[in-house]
């Protein structure tokens, strides 16, 4: 374990933990209002994007530590260091913090609230507990349960690990002969996977605002390609703004707020997946997570509505250490919609898109990716599905689904 220090101060300690290179704009929010922020990460990320320059401290530790490992970490850290509150910066950081909370008695998300937002199998079944649709599913224990469940239930199904994130190792199953071979692989960490019901259709997310229990800002977007065929087909993933007022936009808006109130989301942010059946248009609950959205969503969510959910839960964090409220800014209603691809160039160029409404291009290794804002709902929509045609020609590359996540 290495550590780089700054100094000490008696303000709030906020301690965040990230495995990956994220959170930047958190972790500025939080000490630019008045706490004494620490990451701490892993050591080939030490010296990575890290706003050093308001960081009290930026430790780090091995990868691929246990929980308990991390655990015996922290404690050795808190012998000599206050902790206030504990956040995880990215969702495979949820379960250690959960730990660590428990562990110290601090609030916050606990192990069992956390699996609510981890864990698919935990989100369902709160979920269909609290009258939201949610596609048929079984946990993976029983074999004659399983069997049962494929007689009763029509194919195909999904087999998806309970703990991962996107659509990583997510396996379709066509029929029954081939989920059996595919669980004598997984071995003992067959019970860690969800089966359930493929349902065909169109994916929405919903990001999120609560505070005090109650859903304070929650915005609809509609995917382009569904997460999952762009991760395993290839393509160019897009998303987009709806309308608030729209019959879809009214639809997600009022499920969302079942679904914070059914898994008893107290404060913080949420990045929650629908998907609109095309057997029944039917809006039925896919996943969600107590974190933010990633492939730029945040960016896009802030042109849109002035909301960043990066500082929004800085503030919500500060706010708890100090026992203060909480309050929203200021709103505003334009749109918004983002355009990413895996790219064939090293570093494409994306200077022939050139219309007015582009406000960011990224520049990142093989990658392609614009973020587009406007006034009007059917021109922001038209740019997007437009430059996803473009980005298909111009830089889609197609890498293997990896087997876990990466940085």
């Amino acid at each position: 374990m290495s550590e780089w220090t700054s100094g000490t101060s008696g303000k709030p300690a906020i301690f965040c933990i990230s495995t990956y290179v994220k959170g930047q704009a958190f972790l500025r929010e939080a000490a630019a209002l008045g706490c004494e922020v620490t990451l701490l990460t892993v050591d080939r990320l030490r010296d990575d994007d890290w706003p050093k320059d308001i960081l009290h401290e930026l430790l780090t530790m091995p990868e691929d530590l246990t929980p308990g490992q991390i655990l015996n970490t922290v404690m050795y850290l808190a012998r000599t260091r206050r902790i206030d509150r504990i956040v995880p910066l990215d969702e495979f950081d949820l379960e250690a913090a959960a730990l660590l909370r428990e562990h110290m008695r601090l609030p916050g998300l606990g192990e069992t609230a956390t699996r609510f937002f981890r864990d698919k199998l935990a989100m369902r079944t709160e979920a269909k507990k609290a009258g939201i649709a949610v596609p048929e599913f079984t946990g993976v224990f029983n074999y004659d349960d399983l069997r049962a469940f494929m007689r009763n239930v029509p194919g195909p199904w999904l087999l998806k690990p309970r703990t991962s994130a996107s659509a990583i190792g997510i396996r379709r199953i066509e029929h029954e002969d081939q989920l059996w071979p595919a669980l004598d692989e997984l071995g003992d960490l067959q019970s860690h996977y969800v089966m359930e019901r493929f349902v065909s259709g169109e994916v929405f997310h919903v990001e999120g605002v609560t505070w005090g229990g109650k859903v304070l800002f929650a915005q609809p977007f509609q995917y382009g390609k569904p997460p999952m065929q762009t991760m395993h087909q290839g393509g160019v993933f897009t998303t987009r703004t709806l309308e608030l007022g729209s019959k879809d936009g009214k639809g997600l808006l009022k499920i969302h707020e079942s679904l914070i109130a059914g898994l008893h989301m107290h404060a913080g942010v949420t990045h929650s997946e629908f998907i609109r059946a095309d057997a029944d248009g039917r809006f039925y609950f896919l996943e969600t997570a107590a974190r933010v959205g990633g492939a730029y969503i945040a960016e896009t969510l802030e042109f849109a509505t002035g909301v960043n959910p990066w500082v929004e839960w800085a503030r919500i964090e500060v706010a708890l250490a100090k026992g203060e409220e909480y309050k929203l800014p200021e709103l505003r209603k334009e749109y918004a919609g983002s355009v990413i691809s895996l790219a064939k160039q090293e570093t494409p160029d994306t200077s022939g898109y050139t219309d007015p409404e582009i406000v960011l291009r990224l520049h990142k290794t093989h990658h392609a990716g614009i973020i587009l804002k406007s006034g009007s709902e059917p021109r922001l929509k038209s740019l997007v599905e437009s430059y996803a045609g473009r980005f298909l020609d111009d830089f889609c590359a197609v890498m293997a689904v990896p087997d876990k996540p990466t940085a």
